[in-house]
């Protein structure tokens, strides 16, 4: 099986080869590859790996949970025809954690980072009559087992999985592929939306255009009506165009058949529209570059204590979704496998998730544009406090608003969860500043969404107040579930006292009136006939039957429909994984009970029903 899609659909040009698939791979604990010039091509590697799965999955054809904190991968491939004014670059989509990349044994990038992509101009590198003539290309990852200041989210630091811990992973986990350019090129290309003012602003980014060059642009609707189009000239001195686009003097995105106002984005009506960009030389007049795009106009605001989406209030039904596949781990099987986890979250009457402790592969964020699902995006945490996890985990999060600022689906951005790599925040001032630092990094990169600062408790400045609490007891327990539906039901008065041992604020900070998002419960264990390769699991509480697991559902969402203060909730979780027993739906995607009951359970009334 191999991961054949192309993988960066927000930025898409036609010409590109892709490189997932067989490569030979080595094993390297005596870390004497660089030493041996491993990279330089002439070392046999043993045996081969299926990229982009990592070592400890089983569609890698490895399968091990060995610990090996050095590998190394190696392929040749063939040059595509390229000329003097064209590029050839190749692309990583992730790696963890740190990777080095060498072109006939010349190193041509160096990322540190396990979620985010990078890429290399391997032109120079190339040997002989580059077009059509093989070329080598070795990766060398090095992720240390015992380096606690690596963000590495639920990754586990043994080599069997325990609890809410999962199986960690080692190397190259999304797409590795070659793009030819010519010389002149966009780089990026990004959108945000006022709907308020009735405009949506786009960048375009160039390192290589030259003044007079010209962009030409065209915006195209979901009934394939060009709704814009022009064409701009690139200034002197510029490396950016930015330019607004004002729809509501030419009423342009009204175009729609779904009636006023069916132009935004939402979960109900997930419009998008395209956009092509042309990039012409002035000299020649020929076309150097092709990118397509798409956005979604939408907007997300925290005010007043609630929640709004496009400027009418909100309620959240959100799955807690770790992002895990038991074939593939951290990597989806197939492309479609994104589009099944999103579709049958919205048959369970969900209206988006919260992505936990993982930056997701950007297929399945554009499957959430296209299909209308909410994401709260979160990356992964580092297990400890230190200036070197600040450093990696502030640099990965300038990394993360870069790749996914544009998509209308993400309407959270959460840095800190639990107080995870800030152990200590609430007596410790420079954890406390950390947690403010993350908050107000993110905030000066975009602050379109609303941040979390630390998701579930010792929150420092933050735009949402989310909370944790799985304190509603077993089944039957009666006086615990009593005293969790009253906490919930006066959540305003909750925030400003302890929950699991820790302060909903830490101290210094207090409620200061934001929106209140039950943002992890549930959590209810069950084993159904369906399950195969579990006989025990961990939840935070346990049913036994199909019935009594549906009658703990209906009561949990009840008593959370019955809070006024509630602006939302996250149920945990969607999914099986590896020991943690508590999905609605099984670690290979199967129901434990008909979709339908959870979609009936979901779609009771509640007191924030709009939306």
């Amino acid at each position: 099986m191999e991961r054949t899609e192309y993988p960066r659909p927000r930025f898409r040009r036609d010409n590109w080869i892709n490189l997932n698939g067989q490569w030979d791979f080595v094993f390297d604990d005596e870390d004497i590859g660089l030493a041996e010039k491993w990279q330089d091509g002439g070392t046999d590697f043993p045996c081969t790996i299926n990229v982009p799965f990592v070592y400890e999955s089983p569609l890698s054809g490895i399968n091990t949970r060995e610990r090996h904190d050095v590998v190394w991968y190696k392929r040749e491939f063939i040059c595509p025809s390229i000329n003097d004014s064209e590029l050839l670059m190749l692309h990583i989509g992730a790696a963890d954690y740190h990777a080095q990349v060498f072109i006939n044994g010349h190193m041509v990038a160096e990322h540190e980072g396990g979620e985010t992509p990078f890429s290399a101009n391997i032109t120079p590198y190339l040997s002989g009559q580059p077009s059509g003539a093989p070329q080598i290309v070795a990766v060398r990852i090095e992720d240390r087992l015992d380096d606690e200041t690596i963000p590495r989210g639920k990754q586990f630091w043994h080599s069997e999985p325990v609890g809410i811990w999962y199986t960690r992973s080692t190397g190259i986990w999304q797409t590795v592929w070659l793009e030819v350019l010519h010389k002149k090129h966009i780089d990026s290309a990004d959108f945000s939306c006022d709907i308020d003012q009735g405009y949506v602003q786009i960048d375009v980014c160039s390192s290589s255009a030259q003044a007079g060059d010209q962009l030409r642009y065209a915006v195209t609707n979901q009934e394939n009506d060009v709704v814009a189009q022009g064409v701009l000239t690139w200034p002197d001195s510029a490396q950016a165009l930015r330019w607004q686009v004002d729809y509501a003097r030419e009423h342009i995105f009204h175009l729609g058949v779904h009636g006023e106002g069916a132009y935004l984005w939402s979960p109900e009506h997930p419009n998008l529209f395209t956009v092509d960009f042309e990039l012409i030389d002035r000299a020649s007049g020929t076309r150097t570059d092709t990118v397509h795009t798409y956005f979604g106009v939408r907007k997300i605001e925290a005010k007043g204590g609630m929640i709004y989406l496009n400027n009418r209030p909100y309620y959240q039904k959100l799955v807690l979704d770790q992002g895990y596949w038991p074939q593939g781990l951290l990597t989806a099987p197939c492309d479609d496998d994104y589009r099944k986890d999103i579709e049958l979250a919205k048959t369970m009457g969900f209206n988006g998730c919260r992505k936990h402790q993982k930056l997701e592969d950007p297929r399945f964020l554009y499957w959430a544009d296209r299909l209308g699902f909410l994401v709260w995006e979160e990356g992964a945490s580092a297990p400890m406090f230190s200036a070197r996890s600040v450093q990696r985990v502030s640099q990965e999060w300038c990394e993360i608003i870069a790749r996914d600022q544009s998509h209308p689906c993400i309407i959270v951005w959460e840095p800190l969860n639990e107080s995870w790599g800030a152990p200590s925040i609430n007596a410790s001032s420079c954890q406390k500043h950390y947690s403010q630092a993350l908050y107000h990094l993110v905030k000066s990169l975009d602050s379109s969404r609303p941040i979390i600062s630390n998701d579930g408790w010792e929150q420092t400045e933050s735009d949402i107040c989310a909370i944790h609490n799985y304190a509603h007891g077993e089944a039957g327990d009666a006086e615990q579930y009593e005293e969790f539906k009253q906490s919930i039901s006066e959540a305003h008065m909750l925030v400003n006292y302890s929950l699991n041992g820790h302060p909903i604020f830490a101290s210094g900070f207090s409620y200061e009136g934001q929106p209140i998002i039950l943002s992890e419960c549930g959590g209810i264990a069950f084993i159904s006939n369906t399950d195969t390769g579990n006989t025990a699991g961990w939840g935070y509480t346990t049913v036994s039957t199909q019935e009594e697991f549906l009658e703990e559902y209906q009561r949990l969402i009840a008593a959370i429909y019955s809070s006024k203060s509630l602006w939302g909730f996250c149920y945990t979780q969607l999914t099986d994984v590896e020991k943690e027993q508590n999905g609605l739906l099984t670690y290979t995607r199967q129901p434990k009970c008909p979709l339908k009951e959870i979609q009936r359970i979901n779609s009771a009334h509640h007191p924030h029903a709009i939306g």
